[in-house]
């Protein structure tokens, strides 16, 4: 190769290398810089909706739980009722309570409607709401992405992270490169008799357009002063309830009881039962929730997939690489033939065909060489295990290799291992595993689990067990949505379905009634369900929440009823509903009939559901 080629393919890398030099500096520059959080507070951080908070709470970035927090957030606002007929949040079912509702803005409308299109007789299930088509839910996705962000940018919460000055900025240095790129072609064209005297016009305009594309492409949201300050605010009262584990394992059914506290815990990343529960078709892989370490949190997760080295065996890599240099001698030694027939701009692409085989072959040979001497091993988590590629054999495709994401307990990142598909067949999600790979290739050389997670736990415990709450945790075990559920999940402090007989409730409902549930059930973090209900479907459901910051938050709530005096510590009721404390014990009773409600009677039935609270619960 002559210095002269090398010259020339040395200017135009510089040129673009500049470019994206100030590229990368301008990314660096628009970056959300970290928030200082307020003191943990019960306060809400002001009057913004929750998929609003979700985003800047979340460094500016939107995922799931803007859509999921608006969700629960329109049951707080009783717009859609949640009823959970037992202890098994799956079972959750929604139903709509206002066909026309008013007030709900562009993304409270499309996830309302959502609902309702899907309901029938006014109810669907929680599980039936996820999208069955990738491409609707990408589509509607993008919508719903672009009415919230158009929201937190009208309220000054938010900016486009590359601003018109920005990009205007990148687009005149990217004439340097574009120049770059012209002076190459005409340096070469002046060595090259044959080539067009014309050829360096059309790189320059080429490459100022290309960059100048890019630049402006959507990079996401950054930070505004005023977005940082209510940020900050809001990730106060995420501190408060990311303090108490036990608000954490709430259901979405627990709207009922926790109000909008729900919605907005659901909105900074706060409720991890919720977030695995309600399903809307559009997971996120890309952060995943972890309890290594022995707090849970989110863990941000990316997927290698570009460069062809990932998963490969060494072995492969270095034939590939002979390959390359193969080529790279057949076109040394015969590439003069080719110049013979068509001199001009074939000398220069063979010329570049030589050096991008050289450079790949080079590139490979030492990473298998680093690759071979520093290999690791990682303890952690497993988060995620997903078929990556597999091979067709007649009508049946077997997978060979698996994303492996693995939480090691160190930062919040994590980028996904290579694993051979047997060795990712050991695993399961929630799982503590040991393995070996090599970090270049991210490929898993050996695995094993040392802890299984605790939903599989659980579930294999269950196997020999006839209990239906049991053998109904070892069904939930079988997803990723089964290890928060599963691990929220155990033996309630107080039995909602002791506190009241069905000769009480059968006299309030005016008909007979039976208990739904034994009330012999598990409880789902601090929250434990009974339903009395009669034949023609009027039904009383009663809730209890235990614990000194579940019972403060679910009293909160309720403060704003009329004063039940004589009941408890405290009690107030209103429309179908009345709730009492008793030291560090809520119960809340609710009446859905088709008719008035008796309040008188109403609190007869608490009165007597607090006088059967065990003296366990009572103190603070």
């Amino acid at each position: 190769m002559s210095p002269a080629l090398l010259v020339e393919l040395g200017i135009g890398a510089a040129g673009l290398g500049l470019w994206f030099l100030a590229f990368w500096g301008a990314l660096l520059y628009t970056r959300p810089r970290p928030i200082a959080a307020a003191p943990p507070t019960q306060d809400f951080g002001g009057a913004e909706p929750p998929a609003v908070v979700s985003m800047i709470t979340g460094r500016w970035e939107l995922t799931e739980d803007a859509a999921e927090s608006t969700f629960i957030d329109l049951a707080a606002r009783r717009v859609l009722e949640f009823r959970q007929p037992g202890n098994d949040p799956l079972q959750t079912t929604v139903h709509v309570r206002e066909e026309r509702p008013s007030g709900l803005n562009r993304y409270e409308t499309m996830i309302f409607e959502r609902v309702r299109r899907l309901a029938v007789g006014g109810t669907v299930p929680l599980t039936a709401l996820t999208f069955r088509d990738p491409a609707e839910a990408t589509s509607w996705t993008k919508r719903l992405n672009a009415a919230i962000v158009a929201d937190a940018r009208s309220r000054g919460l938010s900016r486009r992270r590359f601003s018109p000055a920005i990009v205007a900025a990148l687009t005149i240095i990217a004439a340097v490169p574009s120049i770059a790129a012209g002076l190459a072609v005409y340096l070469h064209s002046e060595r090259d008799p044959t080539s067009d005297d014309g050829a360096w016009v059309a790189p320059i305009f080429f490459v100022w357009f290309a960059l100048g594309f890019f630049a402006a492409k959507s990079r996401g949201e950054r930070d505004t002063t005023l977005g940082r300050e209510v940020a900050a605010r809001w990730l106060g009262l995420k501190r408060y309830l990311r303090a108490h584990e036990s608000f954490a394992d709430l259901p979405p059914a627990a709207v009922t009881v926790w109000d909008r506290y729900l919605s907005y815990g659901d909105a900074v990343g706060a409720t991890r039962v919720c977030s695995a529960v309600i399903d809307l078709g559009m997971g996120n892989r890309g952060k995943v929730w972890s309890s290594f370490g022995g707090t849970w949190r989110r863990v941000r997760v990316r997927y290698p997939r570009f460069f062809p080295r990932y998963g490969q065996k060494a072995l492969r890599l270095v034939l590939k690489a002979v390959g390359a240099l193969a080529v790279v001698t057949l076109l040394v030694q015969y590439g003069h033939f080719v110049r013979d027939l068509a001199p001009g701009p074939v000398t220069f692409v063979l010329q570049v065909l030589v050096v991008a085989p050289l450079v790949y072959a080079g590139y490979s040979l030492i990473g298998v060489v680093v690759d071979l001497a520093t290999p690791v091993t990682v303890r952690g988590e497993v988060l995620w295990v997903e078929v990556w590629k597999s091979t067709t054999s007649g009508d049946n495709t077997v997978p060979w290799l698996h994303y492996l994401a693995v939480d090691e307990g160190r930062e919040d990142r994590a980028v996904a291992w290579a694993c051979p598909s047997p060795l990712a067949g050991r695993t399961r999600p929630g799982d503590v595993v040991t393995l070996t790979a090599r970090r270049w290739t991210r490929r898993v050389l050996t695995l094993q689990v040392e802890q299984q997670g605790r939903a599989r736990a659980a579930a294999a415990a269950a196997v020999h067990d006839e209990d239906t709450e049991k053998l109904i945790l070892r069904e939930m075990s079988s997803g990723l949505q089964g290890l928060a559920v599963a691990a929220a999940m155990h033996e309630p402090e107080v039995y909602p379905g002791r506190l009241l007989t069905t000769d009480e409730v059968t006299r309030v409902l005016g008909a007979p009634a039976a208990l739904q549930d034994t009330g012999r059930a598990m409880a789902v973090g601090a929250m434990a369900v009974a339903a009395y209900q009669t034949a023609a479907g009027s039904s009383l459901v009663v809730t209890t929440a235990s614990g000194t910051a579940a019972s403060e938050l679910a009293i909160r709530v309720h403060r704003g009823g009329l004063v039940v005096p004589g009941v408890g510590d405290e009690a107030y009721t209103s429309g179908a509903w009345a709730v009492a404390r008793r030291g560090r014990t809520v119960v809340r009773l609710e009446l859905r009939t088709g008719g008035p409600v008796h309040q008188q009677a109403l609190t007869w039935l608490l009165s007597q559901a607090m006088s059967r609270l065990p003296m366990s619960a009572a103190p603070l």
